[in-house]
């Protein structure tokens, strides 16, 4: 059971994006925590995180993918935000971004974003990351302003 896809399908329609959803164990109990943001790029309000708790609980409660316990944590992203789409870099252009592709783990400045690839740079070099050969990448500065 993908509870990634069934997150996006219950919380797209009421305008969320879901950034991440992780699940770990913490004794005989799971942990789900799932990370949204606004489809509109405001700023998630305490009000969108409950909104977004109730309806995906009724969901996994629908579901019922665990055999044992589980806590749903909600979050807004924070200065731990994923970035996964070139919209996401476009947004946080001109910060830092901690970046794990491949054998390559560095923190650079989004200096470019194309629609194959992202450009950073780093120290006085430029590099070039392909969207498909990035394995993680989250805001390593988090904006003066909400964006």
């Amino acid at each position: 059971m993908d509870l990634g896809r069934a997150a996006e399908e219950v919380l797209t329609p009421l305008g969320f994006e879901v950034l991440e959803l992780t699940i770990s164990s913490k004794g005989s109990e799971k942990r789900l925590l799932l990370r949204i943001d606004r489809l509109d790029e405001e700023t998630v309000s305490i009000d969108d995180v409950a909104v977004a708790s109730e309806a995906f609980g009724l969901e996994l409660d629908r579901l019922d993918p665990f055999d044992r316990p589980y806590a749903l944590e909600v979050e807004s992203p924070g200065p731990q935000r994923p970035l996964t789409r070139a919209r996401h870099f476009e947004r946080f252009h001109d910060l830092l971004v901690k970046v794990r592709a491949g054998d390559q783990a560095f923190t650079g400045r989004v200096v470019g974003v194309g629609e194959e690839a992202v450009t950073f740079e780093v120290g006085k070099e430029e590099k070039v990351v392909r969207f498909s050969d990035l394995d993680s990448a989250r805001l390593a500065e988090w904006p003066k302003e909400p964006r």
